[in-house]
């Protein structure tokens, strides 16, 4: 008690300084006297604790950070490094821009002569994030773009200590906001290399740290387009964990599935239903009889363990909302996502992604020496997926399958006709008729003889 009040006294000691010192300065000057507006903030989702041994939680809950993180200036860069920053390289390459994901992975705490070790960093993590599903198997309908972010120091700030400060490009540190494992950036110079890559739908910023640790950015930009940004520790495991799960808030607008036992105000959730497709303030029969939410997953076997159903808590509730499963990326890290997730992943992936792209241009009439090609995704596996052909709307099953026909090979009538192209994702993991109806991509070329 005797310290808080002798914070008080000393504050209003400073506040009635300042109001003298803007008097004493004449007319015209006590504007400058005043307080600088505060830092606009960002909502960010906290990883959750890193556990030594069994389950470490997804998250912890969220907080709000200043947007231009701890307002350093750039660091300032020899000639050299200077020519070296902001390169951008096409690490992945599936296509155009406007026919693919694109991911673009910016390093922080990276110097000239260890930009190597960023590329290197940025290919491990983009294998971690493809060895879950369901990136694994629609991989091919992503771009990866690296861009080059060389910090004046290696490193970033709060590694190892509270303490430590390194003069990095992106501004990156440990201990935002108090919490040692929250890896906040600058978001503002965090743009200003996003905005060098041709397209960004998600951002993924490495840090050169091995450090446990991480951070969610999930409002989309205003000015990029992207979808959020994801924050890792470029050499720590569970941190690639943690981006994994943030892009189950960014494409696939998943919802949190932990909740904190014990916290006050989160003992039981008694609002309306919620708006996420992975949680409900219904029981599994309920959902069964209304025909609704994840309903048409109950029951099924689902990759992260166990049966889908409806379990009590999530949302951060401990009673009151419900979640498909017990233990998926979006409560556990290291998990898969449960059945319901990987859905409403593909459905994340296809908002950005198109299957059928001519190859053949469609600005002008195909004559009989021309082809119509289309440039299709291959799946990873043995399913692929579905490619039809069309003449005025009559099916030619003799082409299903292929992505090139001779225009030749039609028997064409007089006048103009319309070949279509017609590719569809008919994947069992989407069992949503409104998902499934936007798993397909068409093509159409005038054609004449």
């Amino acid at each position: 008690m005797r310290s808080a009040k002798r914070r008080g006294i000393v504050t209003a000691a400073l506040a009635a300084t300042a109001v003298v010192a803007a008097l004493a300065a004449g007319p015209g000057t006590a504007a400058a006297a005043d307080p600088p507006p505060p830092h606009p903030k960002v909502e960010v989702e906290i990883p959750g604790p890193e556990a030594a041994s069994g389950q470490t939680l997804a998250g912890s809950g969220h907080t709000l950070v200043p947007a231009d993180g701890q307002g350093r200036p750039a660091p300032r860069l020899s000639a050299p490094s200077a020519a070296a920053d902001g390169e951008v390289s096409k690490m992945i390459d599936n296509g155009s821009t406007a026919d693919r994901l694109d991911i673009v992975m910016v390093g922080d705490g990276y110097t000239a002569d260890q930009l190597d070790q960023f590329h290197a960093d940025a290919k491990e993590k983009w294998g971690e994030i493809t060895g879950v599903e369901p990136y694994t198997t629609y991989q091919n309908l992503f771009n990866v773009w690296t861009v080059d972010a060389v910090s004046a120091q290696s490193g970033v700030s709060g590694d190892p200590a509270q303490g430590d400060v390194k003069d990095t490009a992106l501004g990156s540190y440990f201990w935002c906001d108090g919490v040692e494992r929250l890896l906040c950036i600058d978001q503002n110079k965090v743009d200003s290399y996003v905005a060098k890559a041709p397209q960004a739908d998600l951002v993924i910023v490495l840090a050169n740290s091995a450090k446990y640790g991480g951070a969610g950015y999930n409002e989309p930009s205003k000015t990029l387009g992207y979808e959020g940004i994801s924050t890792a520790s470029a050499g720590n495991a569970k941190s690639g964990q943690v981006a994994i799960h943030e892009t189950g808030h960014s494409l696939g607008k998943l919802a949190d599935e932990y909740f904190y036992p014990d916290t006050p105000g989160y003992e039981h959730y008694s609002g309306p239903e919620a708006g996420q497709s992975n949680i409900s303030i219904l029981t599994a029969d309920q959902m069964a009889s209304d025909r609704t939410k994840w309903y048409r997953w109950l029951g099924e076997t689902s990759p992260d363990g166990g049966t889908v159903g409806a379990y009590e808590g999530g949302g951060y509730y401990v009673t009151g909302l419900n979640r498909p499963t017990d233990g998926s990326i979006m409560r556990i890290l290291g998990k898969p996502f449960n059945l319901p997730g990987v859905e409403a992943m593909i459905a994340g992936f296809y908002r950005h992604a198109s299957i059928a792209t001519p190859a053949t241009s469609t600005a002008r009439t195909l004559r009989p020496y021309d082809t119509a090609r289309v440039a299709v995704p291959r799946l990873a596996g043995a399913r692929q997926l579905t490619v039809r052909w069309y003449l005025d709307g009559r099916e030619l099953r003799r082409y299903e399958g292929r992505t090139a026909v001779p225009v030749r090979d039609f028997d064409l009538g007089r006048g103009t006709h319309a070949l279509t192209v017609r590719v569809t994702d008919r994947t069992p993991s989407v069992r949503d008729p409104g998902i499934a109806a936007g798993l397909r991509g068409a093509v159409t070329w005038a054609v004449r003889r």
